[in-house]
């Protein structure tokens, strides 16, 4: 590890605590990640972005802080943040074993069994780079219609990333929410749960990184977790079902709660991932 001088300033400036050395760290398509080993023996993670939206990394910060719960999954603790940077803990990553999976579905139970009151959050946050509302709702079915669904829908077909056909699939299915979704209690839910959030470290348990925490409904992260794949995933679901049990269905349902990550990347990346959404939507 070399030690670049002006990552190594802002993160002593934040820790107080001297940077022995930095090294780049691969794998973020938003954000610059660099390793940092302190003198004090820890290594950190530090995100930095040269124009971040406003209130950014303390969405962030904010998330991690709100999921870390007694009995939930792991989440690295929140050691600075500013308006252009975040600092975690260096999570070490190993092998993804079966008894971690098992753990991990144990731990998520108890993250989403976490007491909420509402669905939403007190402010709004971020999917990605995108914008993300969290105003409160009523309902499940309404605040995933009007928070999430529609106006990532709108984005799309702005940015030419959904035909007009397909984004009328997707209307289609926003009209049937309130007959096709359980009436559940709102959950802490990680919001952006796909397989590069779920960090399988060397301590043999299971992190979880880059939240777009929220009160919304559990099936949310269990559907994210089914539509970009996870190791050992069936372990995760069978030990997550032992300790809270889905309602009846949950598997037919999962591609309801797709349709917004979907959505998002169609708004983030293009490509296929409006159609691939309104083929989804299309099942309901």
């Amino acid at each position: 590890m070399t030690r670049n001088s002006t990552t190594a300033r802002k993160a002593e400036e934040l820790l107080d605590v001297p940077v022995v050395a930095t090294s780049p760290v691969a794998g973020g398509d938003i954000c610059m990640a660099t390793r940092l080993k302190l003198s004090d023996g820890r290594n950190a993670l530090m995100k930095t972005h040269v124009h971040p939206p406003v209130g950014f990394f303390e969405a962030e910060a904010r998330g991690l802080t709100w999921l870390s719960v007694d009995g939930g999954v792991p989440v690295p603790e929140v050691l600075a943040v500013d308006t252009d940077c975040l600092i975690i803990p260096f999570v070490e990553t190993g092998k993804q074993t079966p008894d971690a999976a098992i753990e991990f579905g144990r731990a998520l139970a108890g993250l989403h069994g976490a007491t909420v009151d509402e669905f939403g959050a007190e402010k709004d946050g971020f999917i990605g780079r995108l914008p993300m509302r969290n105003a409160t709702a009523g309902s499940w079915p309404e605040f995933y219609a009007t928070r999430r669904v529609l106006p990532y829908l709108k984005l799309a077909s702005d940015r030419g990333a959904i035909s007009p056909a397909d984004a009328g699939v997707v209307e289609g299915l926003v009209g049937r929410l309130t007959e096709l979704l359980p009436e559940e209690p709102p959950a802490r839910v990680h919001g952006d749960l796909w397989n590069g959030n779920v960090l399988w470290g060397t301590d043999g348990h299971v992190h979880v990184i880059d939240p777009a925490a929220y009160a919304g409904h559990r099936e949310v992260d269990l559907a994210m977790l089914a539509l970009f794949g996870l190791p050992h995933l069936p372990r995760v679901m069978d030990s997550y079902q032992e300790v809270t049990p889905l309602a009846d269905g949950w598997e037919d349902r999962l591609g309801i709660h797709q349709v917004f990550p979907l959505l998002v990347h169609a708004c983030m990346f293009g490509g296929g991932y409006g159609a691939r959404a309104a083929t989804i939507a299309a099942r309901y």
